[in-house]
């Protein structure tokens, strides 16, 4: 069972802070936490109720960045991450042979790093696969996305169909167009298999999702729906929801075959009421999801009539499944201008720029322009407000935001409450009563004695 969000006296203060402009609201009138060293429970329960006032206002919505799913295994591009390198060098090495298209990978993280101490002679490869499986291994330092970004840039300098081109200074000069499309293709398929969550013994971190939706449909049934938006690729939202039995409104119909229609977007769910009058309830349980740059559940397929998007989803992912995604190359603004993308943008744009809008930004490093440029676009909104949870935010984005002293603004940091976990866990209220859960989960446990706690 969860842990109750009011429960206070067991989060430390280390370096925990929320700024609500310029104003820090955990630091006492001295400077000081107090002689624990613990967050002052008084402090946090008002920062729960200005969270609280905010869900109630009419248009919430949250967007999730890479940093939400980190606690469910889910990778982050900074450095090459683990698991995305160690299915690379399985594919890439046989014996001793190391495949040229794997050393295309670490002369591109070489020219990545400026040329620093990476090694990229076939022994040195070799080792790194021993060190992987010695549990030795150290990361890469290198950003995946700008490693990416190399490959794609050198493969646009060749034509679709044929040519070479010569790199000076490193092994492996000639380069051909079918050698990068295959280390291209292996890295991204890389990246998709890192993205199938959560990992092996990292399932408690989608209790954490499980919490989120759980506390969001607490807000009162006459506003209107939360709106999610994600731009991760794994399926923890989605997860999350069939746990709480949640309805996602995704913008997928059908049963067998799931199909994108966006205008799905503008239905929603009603029940009849047990009267005569004809009157109906709102269906409480049901949440919008947008995945912004695409899913690792979704996939292409034929045009047609029924299907103009020509993309489908699937609940069982294999080997031939290629899914729909904006990987992080040069090309992902463009490719958000092109149809399912564009679509789910104007919508993000248009839900974050009407009156009385809260957005949650939780996870996301503010890397990506064309999201920057709709948030740019809701902070010229009077009533609008923005949430910022970031254990330790350095983009130039947030720098500039908290130099503006906006009051709007609101950023929590620190170890605790500026993780994902900390801020649904100790900051995100409940607006109902939590002890009438506690009540029913204790009624259903005397009726079920059987039942374990993992299993509420």
């Amino acid at each position: 069972m969860a842990t109750n969000s009011n429960d206070t006296d067991s989060v430390r203060a280390d370096d925990n802070k929320f700024y609500v402009g310029d104003e820090d609201l955990l630091k006492t009138g001295d400077g000081t936490v107090n002689e624990h060293q613990m967050i002052d429970a008084k402090r946090l329960a008002d920062i729960q109720i200005r969270i609280g006032t905010l869900l109630k206002t009419d248009n919430v919505s949250f967007l999730l960045g890479a940093g939400a799913s980190v606690e469910c295994g889910g990778p982050l591009l900074g450095s090459i991450p683990f698991e995305i390198e160690k299915e690379l060098i399985e594919s890439g090495t046989k014996g001793n042979r190391v495949s040229n298209w794997l050393k295309i990978f670490y002369i591109a993280a070489k020219e990545v790093a400026n040329k620093a101490d990476i090694k990229i002679a076939p022994g040195r490869i070799l080792q790194r696969k021993q060190d992987f499986k010695d549990a030795q291994q150290n990361p890469i330092h290198v950003n995946f996305e700008k490693l990416l970004s190399v490959l794609y840039r050198w493969r646009m300098a060749l034509p679709k169909n044929s040519g070479r081109m010569k790199l000076y200074e490193l092994p492996l000069r000639d380069l051909d167009n079918h050698l990068l499309d295959k280390c291209i293709e292996y890295a991204k398929r890389a990246l998709i298999k890192a993205c199938q969550l959560p990992k092996n013994g990292k399932e408690p971190g989608l209790l954490t999702f499980t919490i989120m939706v759980r506390k969001l449909l607490t807000r009162p049934l006459n506003l209107k729906r939360v709106n999610l938006f994600t731009l991760n690729y794994d399926t923890l939202v989605e997860q999350a929801a069939d746990a709480e039995g949640i309805v996602l409104l995704d913008g997928f119909v059908g049963t067998q075959t799931r199909i994108f229609r966006p205008e799905s977007y503008e239905q929603d769910l009603y029940f009849p009421a047990e009267t005569t009058e004809g009157h109906v309830h709102r269906l409480d349980r049901v949440m919008h999801l947008y995945k912004l740059h695409g899913s690792i559940s979704w996939s292409m397929c034929q045009p047609t009539i029924e299907n103009p998007y020509g993309i489908q989803a699937n609940n069982i992912l294999n080997e031939n499944h290629t899914p729909v995604l904006i990987y992080p190359t040069p090309s992902k603004y463009g490719e958000t201008l092109g149809l399912p993308y564009a679509e789910l943008f104007r919508r993000f744009a248009n839900v974050v720029v009407r009156p009385q809008s809260a957005l949650f930004v939780i996870g996301y490093g503010f890397g990506d322009e064309h999201v920057n440029a709709i948030i740019r676009q809701a902070l010229a909104i009077p009533s609008f407000t923005m949430v910022i949870v970031d254990p330790s935010p350095l983009s130039e984005f947030v720098t500039i935001l908290k130099s503006q002293k906006d009051k709007r603004v609101w950023i929590a940091e620190g170890k605790t409450i500026g993780t994902f976990s900390g801020f649904v866990n100790q900051v995100l209220p409940d607006l109902r009563d939590e002890d009438i859960r506690v009540k029913v989960l204790s009624t259903y446990r005397a009726l079920n004695p059987n039942i374990s706690q993992s299993e509420e």
